[in-house]
């Protein structure tokens, strides 16, 4: 029991339906921890991580969210997400993306959504402060995280670094050193399964080759 409650302690669990009940939208509480923060570490298996998103490729998402959002709050929440991701040009914090090639491929909208959003995480990944790895589908396998998972290095020594990880149902907070640690290791393992540099480049105009090829929305 007692090491039962010592787990719990560790990790928050806050439902989504709760902190929505609280405020329209959860947007500014994270950008508050991201302002702290000297570097942060994201893994997306299954879309692009919000910090990279498009405006339009982050309006449809959060109109996909359950539970849903009230139509006038989806602007409100999809500008401040975008009001988040001027933190990428503060040489003095660094941003890692991790993300798979299925999530490039996920299609929220038109084809020309995707290629939008593919030509963003490009134009991203040139500054000096940002490093992007696409995990490629022919890559050879080193681990499974089912989930995405973001990283908070504090700035301030004094602060515990931060696991946030999204669940359909909520987002836990983990903040135990053992916990921490097979995050870590989890990371570094997706690091090496993934395309950094001109092989980054080459996957991204592959993928856009592949998406150009689709029909419009309109069949034509």
């Amino acid at each position: 029991m007692a090491l039962a409650l010592a787990d719990a302690a560790s990790t928050e669990v806050h439902p989504w339906d709760t902190a929505m009940r609280e405020r329209s939208h959860l947007q500014n509480d994270i950008q508050e921890i991201e302002a702290r923060s000297r570097a942060v570490l994201v893994y997306e298996p299954t879309l692009v991580p919000g910090l990279l998103q498009t405006a339009e490729y982050a309006r449809r998402v959060f109109a996909m969210f359950e539970p849903a959002y009230a139509e006038p709050d989806i602007a409100r929440v999809t500008a401040s997400r975008v009001d988040r991701q001027a933190a990428l040009f503060d040489p003095a914090r660094r941003f890692g993306f991790l993300i798979t090639e299925a999530a490039l491929r996920w299609r929220p909208g038109p084809p020309c959504l995707v290629l939008a959003q593919l030509d963003r995480i490009a134009s991203v990944s040139t500054l000096g402060n940002v490093t992007v790895g696409v995990i490629p589908q022919s890559a050879l396998a080193l681990t499974h995280v089912p989930h995405g998972f973001t990283v908070i290095e504090p700035g301030d020594p004094d602060d515990d670094t931060l696991i946030f990880v999204e669940t359909a149902h909520a987002n836990l907070t983990v903040s135990d050193a053992g916990q921490l640690a097979l995050y870590r290791r989890q990371w570094s393992l997706l690091e090496q399964m993934a395309a950094h540099g001109p092989d980054l480049r080459d996957l991204l105009s592959h993928i856009a080759a592949d998406i150009s090829a689709l029909p419009s929305e309109d069949g034509s």
